[in-house]
């Protein structure tokens, strides 16, 4: 690997990182609400609340997992050493989540609370590091933006698998009993994990490693590098409304299809074909990048789940259990979610030059938390809108539901991402301004401050 361009091999390696972490969170945000409330037992307001809360407990120790990655000093890296030990650490959380079937009575509810809590403060460990790894790889624009299609690319497929055949999968290793098979499921997910942990860790090396003399962070430091960036708070306010709307679609897609529609068989279909539509998008994201300006590439990923909610729409008017309108709903929400994805990780690496530029301190890991976080706060609350909204609109597991609660699952699944993709819009127009001719300047700033 040399300064201007990155190694097939490391692309490979770094993507399949992608492929088992992602299996291991896919299954937490697609299923795990269905698993709380239709396996479990547990209220849907119980489990919006705790994902709320959950990522209250993020807030803080995402943060202080950047500081600590990027006060890091190993002979091999600052990252890998975190996505190891992470991932590790992550898998035993991970299999004690969907054990929670296995308790009864308040030990239920303090069990769940736990273990889920002990789960995203565990991943965190893991994922802040592995998207740190980005900008110390390359310092060219066009090399970041090719890397990030490769885990964006194993990431989608290992989502698109867990929604096309994860139900299929709690079938076949737990027949009846979908808490053994949830379980069984989780075991089956851990070995890919630290088998692609392994990968990474072995194959892919940091270009600018940091220097043993290097300043170390402080949580002053912390607090300074996040809340002083301007155009980090505009990258949270557009992504975060996105990814939002985008959780929310898939979260209710298995109460919409169940209850609203009536065909519990359309959710793979949807699943699948996203998947392979969130593959298309990332994969032609750069090729994008290259034709078009950088500046209107947010406003075409948020064309598209805006166009999702007016095929939904359409669908529910004029044939709601069409097998093909449900895909096609699946593909364009996606297709704009696999751009999306890749770009706000490539904005993500220019917010970390721009806190440079900004503050004379570069700290990817402290920047990069921010995704990780990001992430989970768009799950927990979708989860805790689904879960709130759920109780509203009087949802009750495994039975037919009444005309008024399918018409809330109706809004929940159409109306309010709109919204929500409007605000991303919206926030991004008024506030962020990393493209053109001020990111030139930035990176020339940059690059005089390192020359001298």
């Amino acid at each position: 690997m040399t300064e201007d361009r990155i190694t097939l091999d490391t692309k490979i390696s770094y993507g399949l990182g992608a492929l088992g972490k992602d299996f291991a969170c896919s299954i937490i945000y697609i299923f795990l609400m269905f698993y709380y409330t239709d396996v479990v037992g547990l209220s849907a307001a119980f489990v919006g609340t705790l994902f709320l809360v959950a990522r209250i407990v993020d807030a803080i120790t995402d943060p202080m997992m950047g500081m600590i990655v990027d006060n890091t000093r190993t002979r091999f890296g600052k990252f890998r050493p975190w996505i190891l030990i992470g991932t590790i650490i992550n898998s035993f959380a991970l299999v004690a989540v969907f054990y929670t079937h296995e308790f009864t009575g308040a030990w239920l509810y303090v069990y769940a609370a736990i273990s889920y809590i002990l789960w995203g403060v565990t991943y965190t460990i893991m994922d802040i590091p592995y998207w740190s790894m980005i900008p110390a790889m390359s310092c060219k624009r066009v090399e970041r933006e090719k890397l990030v299609v490769w885990p964006r690319i194993f990431a989608s497929f290992a989502w698109m698998m867990m929604g096309g055949y994860g139900l299929w999968a709690v079938a076949k290793l737990g027949g009846e009993d979908k808490g053994t098979g949830f379980f069984y499921l989780s075991l089956i997910i851990v070995v890919s994990f630290v088998a692609s942990a392994l990968i990474t860790f072995f194959r892919v090396k940091e270009q600018f490693p940091t220097s043993n003399d290097a300043a170390r962070f402080s949580f002053k430091d912390v607090r300074d590098i996040i809340l002083k960036n301007d155009q980090l708070k505009a990258l949270i306010g557009a992504v975060l409304t996105f990814q939002i709307a985008i959780s929310l679609i898939g979260g209710f897609a298995i109460y919409y299809f169940t209850y609203a529609i009536g065909r519990e068989d359309l959710f793979p279909t949807f699943a699948l074909v996203s998947g392979a539509a969130e593959i298309t998008g990332v994969f032609i994201f750069p090729w994008l990048c290259r034709i078009l300006p950088r500046k209107i590439m947010w406003f075409i990923a948020c064309a598209f789940p805006a166009l999702c909610s007016l095929v939904l729409f359409l669908t529910g008017i004029f044939s709601p259990e069409s097998a093909f309108l449900a895909g096609l709903a699946g593909a364009v929400l996606k297709f704009g979610g696999g751009i999306a994805n890749g770009l706000s990780t490539v904005m993500l690496a220019d917010v970390v030059d721009y806190g440079e530029y900004k503050t004379g301190q570069r700290s990817e890991s402290i920047i990069f938390s921010v995704q990780t976080m990001l992430v989970k706060f768009a799950g927990a609350l979708s989860g805790f809108f689904i879960g709130i909204g759920l109780s509203m609109i009087g949802y009750v597991p495994n039975v037919e539901q009444s005309e008024s609660t399918i018409f809330g699952l109706r809004f929940m699944m159409i109306g309010t991402p709109l919204i929500l993709v409007l605000l991303s819009v919206w926030v991004y127009k008024m506030q962020y301004k990393l493209h053109g001719e001020f990111q030139t300047r930035v990176m020339r700033k940059i690059a005089r401050a390192g020359a001298a």
